[in-house]
């Protein structure tokens, strides 16, 4: 749909369309369409208020599926990073980072806005640019879910809260460390932690391989619970594999593991 903004005429224009009648005003606004349809509308104020006269252009029945694609793509390209920013936070509202699983709907509508920020990505060879990959990241949203009776084996229904997910990536020693907080009330214990230790090295201008270590957990009342299912909680939350990062700015990462999961961090202190 092409559109035309519409300048307002002068006020002697104005004023020579303006009926007076009996103390008010009545005001005819009036529109042309493509099909030479003209639409007016009237309206009666006790304030005098100018007319504009302006004409509309709608979109034609008759514009090919090509052009309305290339109005669309158009109308993408003119959303700057910045908006697409704070339309993605906005929904990650309330999903808790989306590992307890979210809706359909809220799903494609997050990985729509993290589409557009690939395709706006000012880092396109980060392995390259390795300092601004370096420091601590916090997981704001991932695709990978804890559901059903994953989620009550691990205890992470009442018992135990799952915390910050953080990412300490040490450039100089190729090392990283996925740290996740535990809130164990059933302990009254203030917190614990599931630390992993990798390695990596980089495999192309865009991704890393992912080389597990080892793993902790503290302190030792907290791997009493998780001793049996340890397999379980390494198995989700192992990084292990290659690691393509599609985004990265100063304070915004955005990554895909090899099983299409979706990771979406932002730059934190370290704790």
């Amino acid at each position: 749909m092409t559109s035309k903004l519409i300048q307002p005429p002068s006020m002697a224009a104005s004023r020579g369309a303006i009926s007076r009648r009996a103390g008010n005003v009545k005001v005819l606004v009036s529109f042309t369409n493509s099909n030479s349809k003209t639409l007016s509308f009237s309206d009666n104020s006790f304030r005098l208020r100018p007319m504009f006269i302006g004409k509309v252009t709608e979109q034609s029945s008759a514009s090919s599926p090509h052009e309305q694609q290339q109005e669309e793509e158009e109308e993408e390209e003119a959303i700057t990073v910045s908006q697409i920013k704070e339309e993605l936070y906005e929904a990650l509202k309330g999903i808790n980072r989306g590992i307890f699983g979210v809706t359909s709907d809220k799903k494609t509508e997050i990985e729509g806005l993290v589409k557009l920020l690939e395709c706006r990505n000012p880092t396109p060879e980060p392995t390259g640019e390795l300092d601004k990959i370096g420091g601590c990241w916090k997981l704001i949203y991932s695709t990978i879910t804890v559901l059903g009776s994953k989620r009550t084996k691990l205890g992470l229904r009442d018992f135990v809260s799952l915390g910050d997910l953080l990412q300490h990536i040490d450039i100089a020693q190729g090392k990283t460390v996925h740290v996740l907080k535990f809130d164990v009330r059933g302990l009254n214990l203030l917190d614990g932690e599931f630390r992993i230790v990798a390695s990596f090295k980089i495999s192309s201008k865009s991704s890393v391989e992912i080389t597990y270590e080892s793993s902790t957990i503290k302190p030792e009342q907290l791997m009493n619970i998780f001793r049996k299912n340890m397999d379980l909680l390494l198995g989700i939350f192992n990084p292990e594999g290659l690691f393509e990062i599609s985004y990265l700015d100063e304070d915004l990462q955005v990554g895909r593991d090899g099983k299409g999961n979706v990771f979406v961090l932002e730059k934190t202190e370290k704790p």
